[in-house]
């Protein structure tokens, strides 16, 4: 289930799944003329919620958070069907809150968001699972990274993922040191749907809006990331083992957890963090210099466990559903 207009839609398209697509509103902090309209496609999604779980009558509800999940998870309770959150974040968002209450369980990537729980929240309801990964992002080959992207072993490999929210900034800032950057690393750009510059082109420097299934590839063939701090990106970052720098989104184009998830990793040593505000070409070559010794970030990251969450999640669904 999903909203009517959510690209959530079209990414299971190919996987021929069942989706139920519904109203929702957005759960805004902030003033908008939108919060008076929002309240009744929140009910709406209520109603085409209940009616659903009527219908199908689903053993078990997994929500992966947003806004539209929560009508779907009132509804399951209403129902009695049990639900599983999962949050991403360090910091649980706004519908994972509301949520809560009508869950059996919340799945998290770490451990350090047990902190920002409520206390009136059961510990023994928490599991820490991580982030399920996709096939491609198991076992990766760095060599068929390097074919993809036309590179070889001359230089280092340094990738730039500029994501969609927020992308322009550090976009801009990757282009405005495409000299620099290209006289010490082959480049590999995400620079976010529609965002492509056919005015940049350089030896070693690759850009694409995206990459799917050559993702992993080419992060496993990366000897260096900058990323933004998106809760999944230090997941699949983590996970890799990869020495990165992150520029979290701030708090006036986010609700701020960005700066949190970077802000602990920073504290725990295995990430190296560079406010936006701070950012230019300069900054930009000094931090990543001080990641080429790379060493001490892998050593730090090693503490970090190597899980496959799908298969433990799946055994959660699987229990619940049938308890």
């Amino acid at each position: 289930m999903g909203s009517k207009k959510g690209i959530e839609r079209e990414l299971i398209a190919p996987f021929s799944i069942p989706y139920h697509g519904i109203y929702s509103g957005k759960l805004r902090r902030y003033f908008s003329w939108r919060n008076f309209i929002d309240p009744l496609f929140i009910l709406l999604g209520l109603i085409q919620s209940l009616w659903i779980c009527v219908s199908i009558r689903p053993n078990i509800v997994f929500s992966k958070g947003g806004f539209v999940a929560v009508p779907v998870v009132v509804a399951a309770w209403l129902c009695r069907i049990p639900v599983i959150c999962h949050e991403s974040d360090i910091t649980p968002g706004l519908a994972n809150k509301l949520c809560l209450p009508f869950s059996r369980y919340l799945c998290m990537n770490f451990p350090e968001t047990r902190q920002y729980l409520p206390k009136s929240f059961d510990p023994g309801r928490v599991r820490v699972t991580g982030s399920p990964l996709r096939a491609s992002l198991r076992h990766p080959d760095p060599e068929r990274g390097r074919v993809f992207l036309g590179f070889d072993l001359s230089k280092p490999i340094l990738l730039v993922v500029g994501g969609s929210l927020g992308a322009q900034v550090l976009n801009q800032c990757i282009w405005q040191s495409l000299n620099e950057l290209c006289a010490r690393y082959q480049v590999v750009h995400l620079v976010g749907a529609g965002n492509l510059n056919s005015d940049c082109s350089s030896k070693g420097y690759r850009q694409f809006e995206y990459l799917n299934d050559e993702y992993g590839e080419c992060l496993c063939a990366a000897d260096l990331v900058v990323s933004r701090a998106g809760a999944n990106s230090i997941f699949e970052l983590l996970s890799f083992k990869k020495p990165h720098l992150l520029i979290p989104l701030t708090a006036a184009a986010s609700r701020g957890d960005q700066l949190v998830n970077a802000r602990i990793m920073g504290e725990a040593g295995m990430s190296l963090v560079l406010p936006e505000a701070e950012l230019d070409t300069s900054r930009l070559i000094n931090e990543l210099t001080s990641l080429e010794n790379s060493s001490r970030w892998v050593a730090a990251m090693a503490s970090f466990p190597d899980v496959d969450a799908v298969p433990v999640i799946v055994s959660l669904i699987q229990h619940t559903a049938h308890s």
